[in-house]
């Protein structure tokens, strides 16, 4: 009879250490999944990659190219990048993809504007971006979810075209195309959540690009 307790007794306690065993695995795996973690890139950030793009040779930190392979120095058609879009005041960084491509590859978006966009608007208009211009594109026209915001009143206008999100939940992506100067193009995808923030997006781009040897008015 005076064993049942001494059992109870030796049971409750393996579970208090299997819990604790539990609970210090959970954290370990935190630990680890944070560390594995890629670092955000950083204005700071060093450890450059030289590469050649449209003749313009760019000094490039290793942390800033997207996808995180090996990248070699030399000469290249195109480089993807991510940074951060982070300005004072407008709230939490987000990452920005780019896209830099010789300019022969691309066509901005102040330019689809007036050449192509225009013609596919219709007579509704979007609102929920101070500032900017929002217009549903033709479904007709192979444009199915797809939006242009601008801003109406720039001779040189922020434009950019918008889709809706292939998972439910997530912001739409937009897509802006500008050019560098010296012979390069930036092409720019990011959550439609910035475009709150439109006013400050291009000299954000610039802090970024310009230290790389990027950035130089065309």
């Amino acid at each position: 009879m005076s064993q049942a307790p001494s059992v109870a007794y030796n049971l409750a306690g393996i579970a208090v250490l299997v819990l604790l065993l539990a609970v210090g695995a959970a954290y370990l795996l935190d630990g680890f999944t944070r560390a594995s973690a890629p670092a955000q890139p950083s204005l700071a950030d060093g450890n450059t990659i030289r590469q050649t793009i449209s003749g313009r040779e760019l000094t490039i930190p290793a942390s800033w190219f997207r996808y995180g392979e090996p990248v070699h120095g030399g000469f290249t058609d195109q480089i993807d990048l991510r940074v951060m879009f982070a300005p004072q005041g407008a709230g939490k960084a987000l990452p920005v993809d780019i896209s830099l491509v010789p300019r022969s590859r691309a066509r901005t978006s102040s330019t689809l504007l007036d050449a192509v966009y225009l013609h596919q608007f219709g007579d509704d208009t979007l609102a929920g971006v101070p500032g900017l211009v929002g217009k549903p594109l033709g479904m007709g026209q192979g444009y199915m979810g797809e939006s242009v915001w601008y801003d109406a009143l720039s001779p040189n206008p922020f434009v950019a075209k918008c889709a809706e999100p292939v998972e439910a939940g997530t912001p739409p992506r937009c897509l802006r195309t500008v050019y560098l100067g010296s012979g390069i193009a930036a092409v720019y995808a990011f959550d439609a959540t910035i475009l709150g923030s439109w006013r400050l997006f291009d000299a954000e781009m610039r802090r970024w690009l310009e230290p790389i040897g990027a950035w130089q008015n065309g």
